[in-house]
């Protein structure tokens, strides 16, 4: 019989966390965290990590196990994180995703495409046009040879827009051509379930959690990240941290960091939102509080036989 997965996904303050604990517990079975944040060392009140007790519970993994100057990337998550699910399996264990960095969710139910290292001399005349002519010019190139991919992109997603240009001039086929060839096959069977709260509920959680961070220390933690690394690293570039950078940099006052930071955090849940709705095959579920996730685990261990 084929692996079974059960991946949690939701926006940010749903709940992602706690449901698979609760899982984790009721099936003996481990966490993989797809998040693309909390698997930096160091980075633990921005990131909302799970606590300690939470990680003496149940095994964790991609937790705090790179230095925040490392590189990582979605194609290696999905590398990790498969070897992980075998092994779990072998074990005659159900491993539980749980994150929600929607790129890696996707990478590793259905793979990733991964073309070789971008070409720097075509980078190099993108970014010149886009700096004489403007997003507009790239993105209207971008309508001439990809239709399709630009029909999902704005001109302001110049990174995008670039990669897809890229990806055409150097192979001669739109990366959508690219991602359908090379779907990955497995004989896995991921079994999507997510989190849906009313929205306002939601942004009191973030408004919450933000308020909760600053009173348990993140500016702190800020300090001391970036007293100790380059404060431009891209695991910094994260909702939280870019703020109270800028707060100790004197460019904005604490206040308006917090604020900064629960606008971010709303925009960033409702762009999770939208990833994930894009998915039929997840089944939702609508949370209206957080004694609402035990009935939630004892429903989902039921499905399909699962426990």
């Amino acid at each position: 019989m084929e692996p079974k997965v059960i991946v949690i996904v939701g926006p940010t303050c749903s709940g992602k966390t706690s449901l698979a604990i609760l899982l984790a517990e009721k099936l003996n079975s481990e966490i993989i965290s797809a998040d693309s944040r909390q698997i930096y060392k160091y980075l633990d009140i921005g990131t909302a990590k799970p606590d300690k007790e939470q990680l003496e519970k149940v095994k964790h993994h991609f937790i705090s196990i790179l230095e925040p100057g490392e590189t990582y990337n979605v194609s290696r998550f999905e590398n990790d994180a498969l070897y992980i699910i075998q092994s779990l399996s072998g074990k005659e264990k159900i491993p539980i995703v749980a994150g929600g960095s929607g790129l890696y969710i996707k990478a590793l139910i259905d793979g990733i495409f991964d073309v070789a290292d971008a070409d720097g001399e075509l980078r190099n005349e993108f970014l010149e046009k886009r700096r004489l002519y403007g997003n507009d010019f790239l993105y209207d190139e971008l309508k001439i040879v990809d239709p399709e991919s630009v029909s999902k992109m704005l001109p302001q997603n110049w990174k995008r827009i670039m990669r897809a240009l890229e990806v055409f001039y150097r192979t001669g086929k739109p990366i959508g051509v690219h991602h359908r060839e090379q779907m990955r096959e497995t004989n896995i069977n991921f079994v999507q379930f997510g989190l849906r709260w009313d929205r306002q509920i939601l942004y009191n959680y973030i408004e919450q959690r933000a308020d909760e961070m600053i009173s348990n220390g993140l500016i702190e933690e800020t300090k001391s990240l970036i007293e100790k690394y380059d404060r431009r690293l891209n695991s910094l570039n994260t909702v939280g941290y870019k703020e109270i950078i800028a707060y100790l940099n004197n460019e904005i006052t604490l206040e308006r960091a917090v604020e900064l930071i629960k606008r971010n955090t709303r925009r960033f849940a409702k762009r999770q939102l939208t990833w994930f709705r894009a998915d039929e095959r997840i089944t939702w579920f609508d949370v209206k509080s957080q004694e609402d996730l035990e009935n939630i685990a004892d429903e989902i261990a039921c499905k399909e036989n699962i426990r």
